[in-house]
């Protein structure tokens, strides 16, 4: 089978898994062993994996179940988040652009699938769709223009967010109203950093029960992947297997007239031109309709 393509990175059932676009393997088994079964341990050494992945054949023909897939990096040391990235969301919030990032995190423990139904636990529950960077080097005071060659790959991101718990109090408290359980849809899988075509203009979208909600393009963010990276690495040390949300475009349910809330029975569809795309169902707590 020559000439498959480039795979990309999924988490199926807990299992590194190659995927093209007319089969997939199991990255243990397919390594003989050289590479491990854990997603999140080939994020540590991703340049030795990536240059092995290329020359790699699918060992089984079609597709896996996509409810199977669960969050491509899954247990990440750090995960960052930026606020107020795109121009016309920060200019609707009179967000200041001309100072830092603003910088927040969501904990790990939010992290879940790209299919996968969440609970909806606030009555005041928003979507944000957002371009995930996932890094594949180690460093400090990375230097912008080698910020890339620290990246792994890009995927799509849902940062959920409890507006209720976010802006509750004398300050508000941002990573505890985006870490519930559930609040961290990514996925499908990693695309490699190299083959995005143009990573720094991507299209982002939104739909809500098949409305659309938002449509922007990484080149409208503010600080690009290349700034954040840059950034974020003159103060904290960026570890592979971190991630990156980079912020949302205009279209979030708070920002509406009147305001619009996530709740039970709603579907949610976030895609980003190039990586895939998400299907996340919302129900009430305790509730699962998965067969």
């Amino acid at each position: 089978m020559a000439g498959v393509g480039i795979p990309k990175l999924a988490n199926v059932s807990g299992r590194a898994t190659l995927l093209w676009r007319e089969g997939y393997a199991d990255v243990a088994q397919l390594s003989g062993g050289r590479f491990p079964y854990d997603p999140q341990g080939l994020l540590s050494d991703w340049d030795r994996f990536e240059s092995w992945a290329q020359g790699a054949e699918p060992q089984i023909s079609g597709s896996p179940d996509f409810r199977l897939l669960g969050p491509p990096a899954p247990r990440p040391r750090q995960i960052f988040a930026i606020g107020l990235n795109y121009r016309d969301h920060a200019a609707e919030a009179g967000y200041d652009t001309s100072g830092l990032p603003q910088v927040f995190t969501k904990f790990p423990s939010c992290l879940t699938g790209p299919f996968s139904q969440v609970s909806v636990l606030s009555p005041k529950l928003d979507w944000e769709t957002e371009l995930v960077v996932v890094l594949g080097r180690t460093g400090r005071n990375i230097k912008e223009g080698e910020a890339w060659s620290f990246v792994a790959g890009l995927m799509v991101g849902q940062d959920l967010s409890a507006r209720d718990v976010q802006l509750a109090g004398s300050a508000p408290q941002w990573s505890l109203g985006k870490s519930f359980a559930g609040f961290g849809p990514t996925g499908p899988w990693i695309t490699s950093a190299k083959y995005c075509g143009n990573r720094d203009d991507l299209l982002v979208q939104c739909e809500l029960n098949g409305e659309l909600m938002q449509s922007d393009r990484t080149s409208n963010m503010i600080w690009s992947v290349s700034e954040l990276v840059a950034r974020l690495s003159v103060v904290c040390e960026l570890m592979a297997g971190d991630l990156i949300f980079t912020g949302t475009p205009t279209g979030n349910g708070n920002r509406r007239t009147p305001p619009r809330y996530l709740g039970p029975g709603d579907r949610l569809l976030s895609r980003i031109g190039g990586l895939g795309e998400m299907v996340n169902e919302f129900v009430s707590p305790g509730v699962c309709a998965i067969n």
